[in-house]
């Protein structure tokens, strides 16, 4: 497995595919890598091959994302069932 540079790995992140946050542009002032590079100390081969080998293998959230729209959705039904008890309590 080739290692990934800098860019690659906060491009894998950025897009989702680590698991690490959404799917989404990260506006840092000072991206992944960026401040070491600058310091004139990158991250070397071995550094980078482990922040890859860390990350998750990408395990797809939509999964996740039904299962929050599930308890999203359970919450408003109790919510309405309660409504609807309070109502005709009240109209008793």
């Amino acid at each position: 497995m080739p290692v990934p540079t800098s860019d690659q790995l906060r491009d894998n992140i950025d897009k989702g595919r680590t698991d690490e946050k959404v799917s989404m542009p990260d506006p840092a002032a000072v991206p992944l890598g960026t401040d070491a590079e600058a310091g004139g100390i990158p991250p070397t081969a071995q550094e980078r091959k482990l922040d890859a080998a860390a990350a998750p293998d990408g395990v797809s959230r939509q999964g996740r994302a039904s299962s929050g729209n599930m308890v999203y959705l359970a919450l408003v039904a109790c919510l309405a069932i309660a409504l609807v008890v309070i109502v005709a309590l009240a109209a008793t």
